[in-house]
Order: structure tokens, then C-alpha cells, then sequence
């Protein structure tokens, strides 16, 4: 086991407070830390944008937990342990003919940390990364292990749960057979007409994302379509579709962010290859996004999506100054209890913003007020909600609180976050 420095989060915004870090390399060097002194918090990829992730006290790197990918242990499933990064799964995947429902646009975060704050990609018929759970396996704080599986009485429950359950030490996934997918970028379409055929704007591909910078609140900056091959959709009612959204197709590789360098998104053009090589939209061998950065995300029942857009489309000029770019991606519902799609086909209104963090934190009460009262922040992302409110948009909050109390009932696992959550 190695101990290192607390240092800071992927964006360099949160210094962690943490009195030591470590990083066991067995389940047994893990149960000999949880027998010392908490409190104690889980660290992965360290890709969060706020203090979820940080305590006081211990901070547990999964990082050095033995990688084991097992695609034998059940029909249409894999069971990983330790923390590998979903880049580093996918490959793993693609190579035995298998592959995930969907990947995050970042190739580079945990699957644990992913997991546990209910992050997703985009597709209307495909949920969050959380949903693909079949089993999850925890070390509590006292030491014990606990498993539990889809169908169980507590495991919607467990899945989403920002850390306070204790350590995950085993996941076993859905997965399928490998497929191709092809990603194409159009740019400039209409935000009426947009917004008018929306569903038939996000069914364009199995995975659709919309960027844009504010700058301009008639045009967005680009349509990303991602089409799982063979595509299922009518290529002249696509095509007639982006003709009435005014898009012209890319001829050349397009960053999300207007004007950078598109070396470290993955292949466009229309460019079939393997699903783990075009579903995120950067590469795993190149540094993700664009560095120094903050980020919050809303998710809001579909039906209020457009709604909510216009509002946004209606602060653009409080928006815009502070944004680096704005992406507007579609998911199913599910049933996991903190899951932000709990209950409901969500879409998801993402911002990565300039790293000016005071005027970010002032301008977001204007955006959450703007939003429907329905609208649920990313856990580990940016967010001013008050706890009451937060804990008002999960009709299964205290469920989750009792299913805490009963995992760790002295609080080992707790700090700042979760506190100010009341849990």
C-alpha cells in the first residue's frame, strides 16, 4: 500500500483537505485502513467538480485495487473489480467481441466514480451509465463485504450512491455483442426549428448531442449524430430533417469547443469504427476537453426539455461570458433512487464553463430558478440547490437515508457533502 499527496481535482478548482491518502492494492490492505480512524472518502478519477469526493480524513484511492474483467461470470455480463477507467474497460470489452450500451463523452473517467454520481452519455433509448448495473459489491466500513443484485430489495438504492455506502470493490455490467458506429457533426442548425421537431431531432442517431456557446440564440454551434451501425433511421428523413433545421454537414473534424484543434475528439466524417472509439467524444491517449475548467449539469424530465431550453435561450447573455460551451443530451429514465433520471426520460443541459469560480457559483441560482422545479443537478458537478430542495426532487430520498444508516450507522463514510444533503 502507497501513500500519497491530497493534490487536487482533475479541473484544479478543489484542493482536497484530506490528513493522508492512500492506496491499497489488495481488499485485505483495504480492510486494514477501514480498522483505523475515519472518516473516510472513496477517490477515482478525480474528475468531480466539487468536494463530494474530499474529507478530513482518509482519502481511499481505488486506483491500486487489482483490475480483473471477467466476461464469464453470467450470459450478457461482465464482472469487473478494482477501478479501471471506462476507456480502459471498453478496449478490454472490444477485444473478447463484446461492448457496452453507451460510454460518457469522456473516455478517461472511473467506472466506480461514474457509477456512484449517475453520470451518463446521450440516447433516448439508452440510460445512464449507472443503469447498466447488475450487481455491485461494496467493503463497509467496518470491513464486511455486501452484495447485491438487480431485483433485490435495496439495490436501486445502492447503485447511485455518492460514496456514503462505503467502498465498491466489484461491478458486473450488461453488455452485448461489439458493434460499428459512425459520428457525424453538422453545424449551425436553427434553434427553433430545433426545438420544434426536438424528438425528432434527438432520434436523428442512437446518440445525439447539441453545442452550443450562447453566443447566438437563433443558431446552435453543431448537431453531433452518432449512428449505430447499421443505422435503423430513414437516410432521406434525416436528411430532410437537417435541411429544415438549416445545418450544413462538417467537412473537416469539429472540437465542441469553436476554434480548438479536434486532435483529441475521435474519428467524424462519417467514419464507421468500433463503438468505444466513437461514442465518447475524446480519444483515451489525449488530455479530455479543455483543461481548466468548471462544469454543472441540469437534468429535467423530457416533457419540460423544451421549456427549459427556451429559458436558457433567455439568459444567454448572463450565460455566455462565463461558457466555454453548453451540450444538450437526451436519456432514459430508470429507477434508481438518486439516479437524476429517477423515474423519467430526462434530458440533460450541460455547462463547461470558464474556471472563474465566484462568478460561475453567482450566476447558477439565476439558471436553477430558471429551470423547471423539477430539474436535478449532477452530483459531482457544480450546483448552488439548497439541501431541502435537492432532497425534495428524490421521492425516494429517505429511503436512500435509511439504506445509509443501515450500511455505515456511524457516519464513517460521511463529510462536508453529504452532511449538507442531510444524509
Amino acid at each position: 500500500m502507497t501513500a500519497t499527496s491530497a493534490g487536487t481535482n482533475w479541473a484544479g478548482n478543489l484542493s482536497y483537505r484530506a490528513s493522508r491518502v492512500v492506496r491499497p492494492t489488495s481488499i485485505d490492505e483495504l480492510r486494514e485502513v477501514l480498522a483505523g480512524d475515519g472518516p473516510f472518502r472513496v477517490l477515482g478519477s478525480r474528475h468531480s467538480f466539487n468536494d463530494i469526493a474530499d474529507t478530513e480524513g482518509t482519502l481511499i484511492e481505488t486506483a491500486g485495487l487489482p483490475v480483473t474483467i471477467d466476461a464469464s461470470s453470467a450470459p450478457g455480463a461482465v464482472r469487473i473489480t478494482g477501478s479501471p477507467r471506462y476507456g480502459e474497460l471498453a478496449s478490454a470489452l472490444h477485444a473478447r467481441g463484446l461492448a457496452l450500451g453507451n460510454l460518457a463523452s469522456l473516455p478517461h473517467i472511473s467506472v466506480g466514480g461514474a457509477v456512484a454520481t449517475g453520470t451518463h452519455g446521450s440516447g433516448d433509448r439508452i440510460g445512464s451509465l449507472a443503469s447498466a448495473v447488475r450487481a455491485i459489491a461494496f467493503i463497509t466500513a467496518t470491513g464486511e463485504s455486501r452484495t447485491l443484485e438487480r431485483g433485490e430489495a435495496d439495490f436501486d438504492g445502492a447503485v447511485v450512491n455518492l460514496g456514503a455506502l462505503g467502498v465498491v470493490t466489484a461491478l458486473e455490467l450488461d453488455v452485448e455483442p461489439t458493434y460499428d458506429v459512425a459520428q457525424t457533426v453538422y453545424e449551425r442548425p436553427a434553434w427553433s426549428a430545433v426545438l420544434a421537431e426536438y424528438d425528432a431531432v434527438t432520434a436523428l442517431g442512437s446518440s445525439v448531442s447539441i453545442f452550443t456557446t450562447w453566443a447566438n440564440t437563433d443558431r446552435a454551434d453543431q448537431l453531433w449524430v452518432k449512428r449505430r451501425l447499421p443505422v435503423e433511421t430513414d437516410a432521406a428523413a434525416s436528411a430532410a430533417l437537417i435541411a429544415r433545421l438549416g445545418a450544413t454537414e462538417a467537412t473537416a473534424p469539429r472540437h465542441p469547443l469553436p476554434g480548438m484543434a479536434a486532435d483529441a475528439c475521435t474519428a467524424q466524417l462519417g467514419e464507421p469504427g468500433p463503438w468505444h472509439e466513437r461514442l465518447p467524444h475524446f480519444r483515451l491517449d489525449f488530455t479530455p476537453s479543455a483543461g481548466e475548467e468548471l462544469q454543472s449539469e441540469y437534468l429535467v424530465p423530457r416533457s419540460d426539455a423544451v421549456a427549459a431550453l427556451e429559458a436558457m435561450r433567455g439568459l444567454a447573455a448572463q450565460i455566455a461570458p462565463l461558457l466555454q460551451v453548453c451540450e444538450v443530451r437526451s436519456l432514459r429514465g430508470d429507477d434508481l433512487w438518486l439516479s437524476p433520471a429517477h423515474g423519467t426520460d430526462v434530458v440533460g443541459i450541460h455547462f463547461t464553463w470558464k474556471r472563474e469560480q465566484a462568478a460561475v457559483e453567482a450566476l447558477l441560482p439565476t439558471i436553477e430558478a430558471a429551470l423547471p422545479a423539477t430539474a436535478r443537478p449532477h452530483w459531482g458537478k457544480v450546483f448552488t440547490l439548497d439541501a431541502d430542495e435537492v432532497r425534495r426532487r428524490y421521492p425516494r430520498w429517505a429511503d436512500f437515508a435509511a439504506l445509509r444508516e443501515r450500511f455505515d450507522p456511524e457516519g464513517r463514510f460521511r463529510n462536508a457533502y453529504t452532511a449538507r444533503l442531510g444524509l
